[in-house]
């Protein structure tokens, strides 16, 4: 890419990224969504989740150190407040997925002690591993690109399908409380992202790599899903 796209062209890019490997078309989510998962499936799903999603108020906490702009650090800190939840410690983002693994059985011995006792699958690790990377070291506009519109940018389409599925399966407004958060503010940040990436990337060069950032993110969390698809589906069928 040789020209600079506008601000219109530029974010319909970012947001294209994401769709061929979008997280809703892996058949594990089509199956969520339609239902056909168990309890006992759904907290093997949060046991790799907790994994993967433990360290963001950290990673935030990386990338906020390198913003340049006040503004822009004003709205990564009020994401990662939002994730750590100071005044309502109870109400930390990866602790309300803790309780949704014990509504499905998950004990908090078992979810924390997931590496420890060997049940961390290497496409967990590497989702883990690449937000490291962009929250630390890669340009501001993959980073922006790569967490926030490619990953934070799936979750409100997503997730309002799963809460649906599972409350006919008997899972209260409490048990959900983690997916229904998300529904609500993720939206606002996936659209912080592209505002976020467009300042950043000033270049020719630089959208480029974060158009590959956002493909990149959804294709690391659609391999992710793969590794917890071929555990819990595909070796149960056979």
């Amino acid at each position: 890419m040789s020209v600079l796209l506008n601000q219109k062209d530029f974010f319909a890019a970012l947001e294209g990224a994401r769709q061929p490997k979008h997280g809703g078309g892996h058949p594990f989510s089509r199956a969520w969504a339609a239902g056909e998962l168990s309890r006992v499936q759904l907290g093997e799903w949060a046991i790799q989740h907790f994994y993967y999603i433990d360290p963001i108020p950290q990673q935030f906490a990386a990338l906020y150190t390198r913003l340049p702009d006040l503004d822009a650090r004003q709205h990564l800190l009020e994401n990662l407040l939002g994730e750590e939840m100071p005044a309502c410690p109870e109400k930390r983002h990866p602790d309300l997925l803790r309780k949704f693994a014990r509504a499905c059985g998950v004990s908090d011995e078992r979810i924390l002690r997931a590496e420890q006792n060997g049940e961390v699958l290497p496409t967990t690790r590497a989702m883990r591993s690449w937000l490291w990377e962009l929250s630390t070291i890669r340009p501001l506009g993959e980073s922006c690109a790569g967490i926030m519109v490619a990953l934070e940018g799936q979750l409100p389409t997503l997730y309002p399908k799963y809460v649906a599925a599972m409350h006919k399966m008997g899972f209260s407004d409490d048990d959900l409380e983690f997916f229904i958060v998300h529904i609500e503010g993720d939206t606002e940040h996936a659209h912080v992202g592209l505002e976020l990436t467009d300042r950043y990337a000033t270049t020719p060069a630089l959208q480029e790599l974060a158009i590959a950032a956002v493909r990149a993110s959804a294709e690391m969390r659609f391999s992710m899903l793969d590794g917890i698809y071929a555990q819990l589906v595909t070796r149960k069928a056979a």
